[in-house]
C-alpha cells in the first residue's frame, strides 16, 4: 500500500504500563501493527491479554506511553488533548456495556453520534437516526427509553449511536455480547458491508466464535504480546 491514510491504522513498538514504579505491571510489550482500510479485524485473546487495552490506546482513549500509533495519518504519540478530540470525531466505539443514557429515549441516545459533528450533520438528524434504528430492528421502539428496552434492543441503539457519523474507524468491544445470534451476525454483516461500501475500517475485541467466518483478520493476544495475525481473505 502506499499513502498513510491507506493504511487508517499503524502502530510501531507499542509498550504499555499500568502503575508506577515498582508497583508498575506492563500490559502490552512491543506491539507491531498495520491495518488496511476497510477491513474488519478481530482481536481476540483470553481476558487480560491485553485486548482492550490495546483497543482503547488507539481509540484516542488512553495516552502512548511508549511507541508510535498513527491514526488516519496523525501521531497520537505525544499528541494535544484538542488533537485527541478531533481524531475521536473521525472514529465510533462499541462497547459491550451499551452506556446509552437513561433519561433519553433511543432516537436521542442515537443523535449523540451526530453531535460532535457540529450544526451541519443535525440538520436531517431525525430521518438518519431513524432510518439506522428501523434497520436494527428498532423501528417500533424509537421513543423508548432505554428503561423499557431489553438489553440487546439496547446493544443496537450503542451500534446505532457508533455508525450514525459514518465514522473512518469503528473500534467495538464485545459488541455482540448481549446479542442473540441472529442479532448479533446482522451487526456483524453491517460492519463488515460499511467496509465494502465505504472503507470504514473495524477492530472488534471478541471472544464470539459465531462471526469469525465474517471476520477478514483475525489477530490473537496473548499476555500482552502479538502471537498470531491470520488472514481469512487474501489481503
Amino acid at each position: 500500500m502506499t499513502g498513510r491514510e491507506e493504511v487508517p491504522i499503524r502502530v510501531r513498538g507499542l509498550n504499555h504500563w499500568f502503575g508506577v514504579g515498582e508497583a508498575a505491571k506492563q500490559a502490552l510489550y512491543d506491539i507491531d501493527l498495520e491495518i488496511g482500510r476497510g477491513t474488519l479485524t478481530v482481536l481476540m485473546g483470553a481476558s487480560g491479554s491485553g485486548k482492550t487495552t490495546l483497543l482503547t490506546l488507539i481509540g484516542c482513549l488512553r495516552h502512548v506511553q511508549d511507541g508510535n500509533i498513527q491514526l488516519l495519518g496523525r501521531e497520537l504519540a505525544g499528541a494535544e488533548e484538542a488533537e485527541l478530540v478531533r481524531m475521536r470525531q473521525r472514529v465510533g466505539f462499541i462497547f459491550q456495556a451499551h452506556n446509552l443514557h437513561d433519561s433519553l429515549t433511543a432516537m436521542q441516545n442515537c443523535r449523540m453520534g451526530l453531535e460532535v459533528h457540529g450544526p451541519a450533520a443535525m440538520r436531517f438528524w431525525q430521518e438518519a437516526c431513524a432510518e439506522l434504528l428501523t434497520l436494527l430492528g428498532l423501528g417500533e421502539r424509537l421513543d423508548y427509553l432505554p428503561g423499557n428496552l431489553s438489553g440487546g434492543q439496547k446493544q443496537r441503539v450503542a451500534v446505532a449511536r457508533a455508525l450514525i457519523g459514518n465514522p473512518d474507524i469503528v473500534f467495538a468491544d464485545e459488541p455482540t455480547a448481549a446479542l442473540d445470534r441472529e442479532t448479533g451476525l446482522q451487526v456483524v454483516r453491517m460492519l463488515k458491508a460499511l467496509g465494502q461500501a465505504r472503507g470504514t475500517t473495524t477492530l472488534m475485541v471478541t471472544h464470539d466464535t459465531r462471526i469469525m467466518d465474517l471476520a477478514d483478520r483475525i489477530l490473537t493476544l496473548e499476555d500482552g504480546r502479538l502471537v498470531g495475525d491470520e488472514w481469512t481473505v487474501t489481503p
